[in-house]
């Protein structure tokens, strides 16, 4: 006889966080620009929008960039190294610690040792500059990409951490079930399936219930009458 436990439950039927990452969406890229000097952000926003992109939001300061991308929601943020307030190495930690958009550095330098620090920050791609209008499209579909990449493993991490919880919680009031009703593993399986089905519910929220059942409340609930 198969483990009930490895069966394929009902959880993922009517569990959110079993459901598929969203696919990317078919809108304009949005963008904000995060520069200091206006020509290059003028120059950035210009060639930006030639090539299709729409720009959502500009700053020249480093200390206004997380507010900006948390009210403009973009899907790429820009960011030069150099700015008054905060970096924006430092710009696009936050950014990446809230998982709110792609990162694309732009800096005056190429040393490893900045490169390294940008990436640990979030950046998910560098133009040093000055660059070629050729690069920049190229620069900001890698970070796009990087980035759906890295919320859709996310997604995955977060369904298996869902399902292991889920797995552990059926576990648990089979237990209960087993040892205060006696029934067999493959019966309380089946309890809170059916019961998690009919009444249209995920079975991991079933059997948390279950635990926190009195052994009285079982009996009740699956029929047994209490010896005495």
């Amino acid at each position: 006889m198969s483990d009930p436990s490895a069966q394929t439950d009902s959880t993922s039927a009517a569990d959110p966080s079993a459901q598929a990452a969203p696919t990317p969406s078919t809108d304009p890229v949005r963008i904000v620009l995060a520069e200091d000097e206006a020509i290059i952000r003028l120059d950035l926003r210009e060639t930006l929008e030639e090539e299709g992109y729409v720009v959502v939001g500009e700053t020249s300061r480093g200390d206004q960039v997380l507010d900006l991308v948390r009210e403009k929601r973009p899907d790429v943020a820009i960011l030069d190294v150099k700015m008054p307030g905060t970096d924006g190495i430092t710009a696009a930690g936050q950014i990446r610690d809230e998982r709110l958009c792609a990162v694309l550095l732009l800096t005056a330098f190429s040393q490893r040792d900045l490169i390294a620090r940008a990436a640990d920050a979030g950046a998910l791609a560098y133009l040093v500059k000055p660059f070629e209008r050729a690069e920049l499209v190229p620069a900001v579909e890698v970070a796009l990409v990087r980035f759906r990449e890295l919320v859709a493993l996310n997604h995955q991490v977060e369904r298996a951490e869902a399902r292991l919880e889920a797995r552990k919680a059926i576990d648990r009031a089979k237990g209960r079930l087993m040892d205060v009703v006696a029934m067999s593993e493959s019966d309380a399986y089946s309890h809170i399936q059916h019961q998690a089905m009919s009444e249209r519910r995920p079975m991991a929220e079933v059997a948390a219930e279950i635990v926190e059942m009195g052994d009285d409340e079982l009996r009740a609930l699956s029929g047994v009458r209490a010896d005495g």
